[in-house]
């Protein structure tokens, strides 16, 4: 069995990176979602301003989980 080699080091980080990344976002567009949901049952004649700021928030979230993605994509190659 080898030692371990900078590059097998590298994609483990990244790997680890990567899966922090998605778990981060996942759990944060969940509570976004869960929020607006409960904000929605309280005052159903918001829905659309609800829904507009929603959406906002959750592509801000996916931008910044797959800028870290890219990252760590970058890092397993470098």
């Amino acid at each position: 069995m080898e030692g371990l080699t900078s590059t097998g080091l590298g994609f483990l980080g990244a790997g680890l990176g990567a899966g922090i990344a998605v778990i981060g976002a996942g759990l944060g567009i969940g509570r976004l979602a869960a929020s607006a949901m409960e904000g929605i049952a309280r005052q159903p004649q918001s829905t659309a301003n609800i829904q507009t700021a929603m959406i906002i928030a959750a592509a801000l979230v996916e931008g910044v989980a797959l800028f870290a993605l890219v990252i760590c994509i970058i890092l397993a190659f470098k």
